[in-house]
């Protein structure tokens, strides 16, 4: 008897990181540099230009879906 396995697809609606720093026009490499320093949301404000609030968001999309969204299994 055939096991039934629900397809998990590899990949999410979510948009990436990536793909969100750039569209605000914030270096991705630099922005990643920036968590891992542990910077606060207005230095990296003032660093890249931008609010906090934008930065808050890119780091809360890092912190719950990391780098980017892709999650499943074949």
């Amino acid at each position: 008897m055939e096991e039934y396995l629900r397809s998990r697809v590899p990949w999410s609606t979510e948009t990436s990181l990536k793909f969100k720093t750039e569209e605000v026009g914030i270096d991705f490499d630099d922005f990643v540099e920036g968590v891992k320093e542990g910077k606060s949301d207005f230095e990296m404000a003032e660093e890249f230009d931008v609010t906090e609030k934008l930065i808050h968001h890119l780091r809360d999309h890092f912190m719950r879906h990391g780098l980017g969204s892709v999650m499943g299994q074949d």
